[in-house]
C-alpha cells in the first residue's frame, strides 16, 4: 500500500473515531437530561376545577361546573358530583417518577398523537394532561403538560379517565334495609307485609315479618324475607336505559302499568336520631314478551311453563326497573328480575312444616302403621330430656328428619290416599299449644302434608321415609 492510501485511511478512521465520539458525547448529554423526580407536577385542588373534558378512543365528554356539574352535551343529565370530585382527586397530587427535560421528538414517547387528552380550568389556569406510551419497563405512562418536557407519571391517568358516560351518572341508590316496619306488593302480587315482635300469630320465636292475606297475620319466614330484601339492595342498577323517562318511554320499557311494584317503610339510623323513610322500585318485562308469557300461560296446562318459573328464569328475558319517581329506568338482568317476582306468599313463607324451637316441644304423638306412640318430656335447668315408655330416648336423628320435611310445591289439594305418618307436637305455648302434621301418600315421588288440618304441600317421599326410619329407631330399639 503507497503512502498517500495509507494517510487516507488513517484520515477516515479518525473521522469515523471523531464521529462516534461526538455520538457518545451527545447520547450521554441526552441521557443526563433524564432525572429522578418523584415531584409533584401538578397540584390543583379538586374543588377549583371549574371544567373538566377528556377524550380518549371513542369517548369524548365534556362538563361544567355551577352548582353542581353538568354535562355540557345535555343538561338533564345526573351527572355524580362526588365521582367528577374523585377523578379530579387525581391532579391534587400528581406525582412523576422522572422527568425527561427539553425533549425534542415527542413521538419516541407516544405524544405527538396521544393515546388520551384530559383538560381541566381553575377561574385562574387551564391545564392540558396528554398521555403517550406506556413504559413497560417501568409499569407507568409517559404523560406531557405542554412545558416541552416528558413525565414518566407514578399514578396512570387512564385508570382514572378511561370512563364513559355511564360512569359519571349519579344512580339511584338502594338502601340497606335495617329496621322495616312494612312492605306493600302491588301488582302481580297485592298485599302487605307488616313487621311484629313477639306476635301471638306464630309458635316460631324467630318470626316477625307476617302477610295480611285473608283478614290473618300469616308467619313469613324471616330469613326468606330479609333475603328478598337484600335483593334489592344488591341490585345497585348501573345499566341504565334513559335517564329522562318520559310517558312515551315508561310504556316502552313496561313500567306505565308496572309488573310489580314494592314500596318498603324502613327506619334510617343517624347520629342525630332515627327517620322514617320510603324506598319504592317498580319491575316490569319488556311489553311484548310480558303478552306473549301472558298468551301461553292461558293456553293452558298443554302449553309451555313461561311465566315466572322458567321464562324470567331465561337469560332471553328483558326486563327493566325504575326507582321511585326517578327519571332513570335500567334494564336488570333474568335474575335479579326473577329474585325480585319472588315476592308471593309461597316464596316467602316457611317452607319446613315445623319451623318452631324443637326445645319448645314437650310431647310427640304418633301415629304409624295403625299404632299410636307418645313420647314424653322432662324439662330441668333449661335442658329437656325426652323419654318413651319410660326409657330416655335421644330425638337428635329425629330431629333432622323432621327438618328435612320441607314443602316441595304449596297446594290445596286434599289427601285421597293412605296416611303415611301422622305427629302431634305439643308445645310449651299457651297461644298455639300443638302443631299436627299429617303425611299421606301421593305418588311414587311425593307424600301430601296435612298441617293442622290444613293441605299445605307437596313433600319429598325419601324425607318422610327418613322420618319414618327415626320413629323405628326409637320405638323399636
Amino acid at each position: 500500500m503507497n503512502r498517500s492510501k495509507r494517510l487516507y485511511l488513517l484520515g477516515g478512521l479518525l473521522v469515523a473515531v471523531s464521529l462516534a465520539t461526538f455520538g457518545v458525547f451527545r447520547l450521554q448529554e441526552h441521557q443526563e437530561q433524564i432525572k429522578t423526580s418523584g415531584e409533584t407536577i401538578l397540584a390543583v385542588p379538586a374543588a377549583d376545577v371549574t371544567s373538566l373534558s377528556w377524550e380518549y378512543e371513542d369517548t369524548a365528554l365534556a362538563f361544567h361546573k355551577s352548582d353542581t356539574w353538568v354535562y355540557d352535551d345535555d343538561a338533564a343529565f345526573p351527572v355524580d358530583d362526588a365521582t367528577i370530585e374523585a377523578m379530579l382527586g387525581l391532579f391534587e397530587d400528581f406525582a412523576a417518577a422522572f422527568v425527561i427535560e427539553d425533549v425534542t421528538d415527542f413521538g419516541q414517547y407516544g405524544l405527538d398523537d396521544p393515546t388520551a387528552t384530559i383538560a381541566f380550568a381553575t377561574a385562574d389556569q387551564s391545564y392540558e394532561v396528554n398521555l403517550g406510551g406506556f413504559s413497560t419497563l417501568d409499569q407507568e405512562r409517559y404523560v406531557s403538560l405542554g412545558d416541552g418536557n416528558v413525565y414518566l407519571a407514578m399514578t396512570d391517568p387512564l385508570d382514572t379517565f378511561d370512563a364513559t358516560l355511564s360512569d359519571v351518572i349519579d344512580n339511584d341508590e338502594t338502601p340497606a334495609f335495617d329496621a322495616v316496619s312494612e312492605i306493600e306488593f302491588a301488582g302481580a302480587e297485592s298485599y302487605d307485609v307488616v313487621y311484629a315482635a313477639d306476635s301471638a300469630d306464630t309458635y316460631c320465636s324467630a318470626d316477625v315479618y307476617f302477610a295480611q292475606l285473608g283478614g290473618a297475620n300469616r308467619p313469613l319466614d324471616t330469613d326468606r324475607v330479609e333475603s328478598y330484601l337484600g335483593a334489592i339492595t344488591a341490585l345497585a342498577p348501573t345499566d341504565y336505559v334513559t335517564y329522562k323517562a318520559t310517558d312515551a318511554d315508561l310504556a316502552e320499557y313496561g313500567l306505565d302499568d308496572p309488573e310489580l311494584t314494592v314500596t318498603i317503610d324502613y327506619t334510617v339510623t343517624a347520629d342525630d336520631g332515627d327517620e322514617a323513610a320510603t324506598f319504592s322500585i317498580a319491575v316490569s318485562r319488556d311489553p311484548e314478551e310480558r303478552a306473549a308469557a301472558a298468551a301461553e300461560a292461558s293456553a293452558g296446562p298443554s302449553a309451555t311453563p313461561s311465566a315466572s318459573a322458567t321464562a324470567s328464569a331465561s337469560a332471553d328475558v328483558t326486563a327493566y326497573a325504575r326507582i321511585g319517581q326517578s327519571p332513570i329506568v335500567y334494564q336488570i338482568t333474568a335474575a335479579q328480575y326473577t329474585a325480585l317476582l319472588a315476592a308471593d306468599y309461597d316464596s316467602l313463607r316457611h317452607q319446613d312444616l315445623f319451623c318452631g324451637d324443637f326445645a319448645a316441644v314437650t310431647e310427640i304423638d304418633i301415629a304409624l302403621d295403625g299404632v299410636a306412640y307418645a313420647i314424653t318430656s322432662e324439662s330441668q335447668d333449661d335442658t329437656r330430656t325426652y323419654s318413651y315408655e319410660g326409657q330416655t330416648v335421644d330425638l337428635a336423628a329425629f330431629q333432622t328428619a323432621l327438618a328435612g320435611v320441607s314443602a316441595v310445591t304449596f297446594t290445596a289439594d286434599q289427601p285421597t290416599e293412605k296416611e303415611e305418618i301422622g305427629l302431634t307436637l305439643h308445645l310449651d305455648n299457651a297461644q298455639h299449644p300443638e302443631v299436627v302434621i299429617e303425611l299421606y301418600r301421593y305418588d311414587g315421588t311425593q307424600c301430601l302434608a296435612v298441617v293442622d288440618g290444613d293441605p299445605v304441600a307437596l313433600v319429598d317421599r325419601s324425607a318422610v321415609v327418613d322420618l319414618i326410619e327415626s320413629v323405628n329407631a326409637i320405638v323399636l330399639s
